[in-house]
């Protein structure tokens, strides 16, 4: 958006006030999903810190100018991939709300229509071959589109009704050329995916990444 929306659109007093909260996604953030509008649904993800440091604040951040949040990179990220036409939620809007030397901030994206976590389809056992080697060729297209995706985890993939992968929680990531940072995403996917089933095969991921070229 070129200007700052209301603030009060971020807050979950706001959606629920109205009746508008229609689900809520598991996570440190605690995102829910808003009936924005008949036809559209809406996700709102406000940032939260994890870790040590979560105990002196969870959803402050030290201030280092606007452009510099995390809630304006993660949209114009978001926004670069969208426009490339790669399968990211669109991206709605974002708030950042300065405190002096700290800021709070939110981010709001479409909702993909019928989408399971792919953590969910593996504890469920449905994840089979063919979507996986759909994963690993979805992750060979934000390869070339340089993405490195640094919390790559089968909680950040999801699945459309027609069964093609997308990819969310761009937070932290960033565009950079190619390196050893691309078999440490898989690698990060691999030991996420053993943490719902240790005994799913993730070769076809690999088998997809790399039919891709």
């Amino acid at each position: 958006m070129s200007h700052q929306p209301d603030p009060a659109l971020f807050s979950a007093e706001y959606w629920r006030s109205r009746d508008l909260v229609v689900g809520e996604a598991p996570g440190r953030g605690s995102s829910l999903f808003l009936q924005a509008t008949p036809e559209e649904q809406w996700v709102l993800r406000p940032y939260r810190r994890g870790g040590l440091v979560a105990k002196l604040s969870q959803k402050r951040y030290f201030w280092v100018g606007a452009e510099r949040t995390r809630g304006f990179r993660e949209m114009r990220l978001t926004a670069n991939l969208f426009e490339q036409g790669l399968p990211v939620p669109r991206p709605i809007a974002t708030c950042v709300v300065r405190h002096g030397l700290s800021y709070e901030a939110a981010l709001i994206t479409q909702r993909i229509t019928g989408a399971q976590a792919l953590a969910e389809l593996i504890v469920s056992h449905l994840a089979d071959e063919t979507l996986l080697q759909r994963v690993g060729a979805m992750i060979r297209r934000f390869h070339r589109a340089k993405l490195d995706h640094v919390d790559l985890n089968a909680r950040n993939i999801l699945v459309d009704a027609s069964g093609a992968p997308w990819l969310i929680d761009l937070d932290r990531c960033r565009l950079r050329q190619p390196g050893k940072w691309q078999n440490a995403n898989l690698e990060r996917l691999e030991r996420s995916i053993h943490k719902f089933d240790s005994t799913l095969s993730t070769s076809p991921i690999l088998q997809g990444y790399r039919a891709t070229g």
